[in-house]
């Protein structure tokens, strides 16, 4: 590992979160779980520790895991993403945002409905301002990959961002957990992402998958 983090998950109560979470605090980071509820968080925290087999995750309220950590994950549905996001902005400001939001509505999760301007993570960008350096990521993973610690994850991850270095630094943060990452342009393309997330939940249901995701060939 090249150098140890300091990453507050928001949402790592949740599947999707805490998958995340587990596959940071695996790979030698100290992990924040960041929720409304700090019991509830520390709770899911003890949880993943006893996955890790190390003593690597704490839980604090969202303001509090921000203000101690140097890279920040969003993992909340889509409905609170907005709300929470602005909730921090004030803590936010200065680091990256790993914004791993997917704009389902449901029950017609498997149907692509992207929001007025197409990317809900590249929204996020424009509320919070330059301060904060937004980049898309994860949101092609499923959380049963995840939370195996056991097993490698057969799937890359596409990272969009409008600051290179922000960027580089999510995708040797997502190769340090055992995929591979890929510059994948600007901040907007991460429509492209959030949309394949619904594709991807049509091929599990048809194919009877407990997680399909994607593979950048020839590069």
């Amino acid at each position: 590992m090249a150098e140890q983090r300091t990453i507050a998950v928001i949402g790592g109560t949740g599947q999707e979160g805490g998958g995340l979470a587990a596959r940071f605090a695996h790979a030698g980071h100290r992990v924040i779980i960041g929720s409304r509820d700090a019991d509830k968080a520390a709770d899911a925290a003890a949880r993943l520790n006893e996955k890790v087999g190390a003593d690597r995750v704490s839980g604090h309220t969202n303001a509090d895991a921000v203000a101690a950590a140097d890279l920040v994950v969003l993992a909340v549905p889509y409905q609170g993403q907005k709300h929470t996001a602005l909730s921090l902005k004030e803590a936010l400001a200065g680091k990256i945002l790993v914004d791993a939001t997917v704009p389902l509505v449901p029950p017609k999760v498997a149907r692509v409905q992207l929001p007025e301007g197409g990317s809900a993570v590249a929204a996020i960008q424009v509320l919070l301002g330059p301060e904060v350096k937004v980049v898309s990521a994860f949101q092609n993973v499923s959380w049963n990959h995840l939370i195996d610690l056991d097993h490698a994850i057969d799937c890359d991850v596409l990272v969009c961002g409008d600051d290179n270095d922000a960027c580089d630094t999510v995708v040797a943060l997502i190769g340090e957990i055992g995929m591979r990452g890929f510059h994948a342009g600007p901040i907007v393309n991460s429509a492209a992402a959030e949309a394949l997330t619904s594709l991807l939940i049509s091929i599990n249901r048809r194919y009877k998958s407990s997680g399909s995701g994607i593979r950048i060939t020839a590069v």
